[in-house]
């Protein structure tokens, strides 16, 4: 299993104070002796948090693959393009959204997308498709001759954060999966099939496979049992630990987790 990390938040933190600091190139050396294996970080369009500076810097300086997810604005491939980074995953975006909110829908705009595919190829990248696990998308994925997709496991996060902690109590409450404890834990098992369903069809028609969204410590090992799932992408939850053990401490809690991965 490989971990890539993403350090947008560090980006975030900076940009709540509109200063110097913190720098999030100084996350790569400790993301490095944690044994990550990949720096993955989203230019927005907006520019929220990593800009085109911290872009070019991270990839010219780190010495782990960078993932770079994107829109499928032309002029932002093109800048990405000119920088090769190891990979660019292609997302999708909403300005309003805080996070992002769901898979790229291959069934919107398939001629454009399959032609940044080709883009991001002929400059000797790694295309990577962020989708929701559906078996339609798996296919348009093949299709347009992407190798390798990424499921968001957004909903799967959110259903266990509902029926595992407090969240339905808070502010933040799901409205969606405001259920009983039964249902949530029906649905909870059926994401978890049908992620691992997903994942061995991915497998079966040649794709490599990755999973991202809302992962953290507490919801790992339904994920990491999927033995088809070959990478994991995790941001929020490993810079939010960062603040009370520090950022490569964080990194190797998840990273720990990888050594017992059978799920009961």
């Amino acid at each position: 299993m490989r971990l890539g990390v993403n350090i947008d938040h560090i980006a975030t933190l900076r940009e709540a104070r509109r200063i110097n600091e913190p720098e999030p190139l100084e996350a790569i050396a400790y993301l490095r002796n944690a044994g990550a294996n990949q720096i993955t970080i989203h230019l927005r369009e907006d520019r929220r948090h990593i800009d085109d500076v911290d872009v070019a810097k991270i990839i010219e300086c780190s010495p782990l693959p960078v993932n770079v997810e994107s829109s499928i604005q032309p002029d932002i491939i093109e800048y990405l393009c000119s920088l090769r980074p190891h990979s660019i995953t292609l997302v999708p975006e909403k300005r309003e959204e805080i996070t992002t909110e769901g898979g790229l829908n291959l069934k919107v705009k398939t001629d454009q997308i399959a032609k940044i595919i080709q883009i991001i190829k002929q400059a000797d990248i790694l295309p990577s498709l962020f989708i929701d696990p559906h078996s339609e998308m798996l296919q348009l994925a093949k299709q347009i001759q992407c190798p390798k997709v990424e499921f968001h496991t957004g909903r799967y996060a959110n259903l266990f954060l509902m029926l595992h902690s407090n969240l339905a109590l808070t502010k933040h409450s799901i409205r969606e999966f405001e259920l009983s404890r039964q249902e949530l834990h029906t649905l909870l098992t059926q994401e978890i099939k049908n992620l691992a369903q997903m994942a061995r069809e991915a497998k079966d028609i040649g794709l490599f496979v990755a999973a991202g969204h809302g992962l953290n410590k507490e919801n790992l090992k339904p994920i990491i049992s999927i033995a088809e799932i070959q990478e994991l992408n995790i941001g929020h939850s490993i810079i939010s630990r960062a603040v009370f053990v520090g950022l490569q401490r964080a990194t190797e809690e998840i990273i720990e987790q990888f050594k017992y991965p059978k799920f009961y």
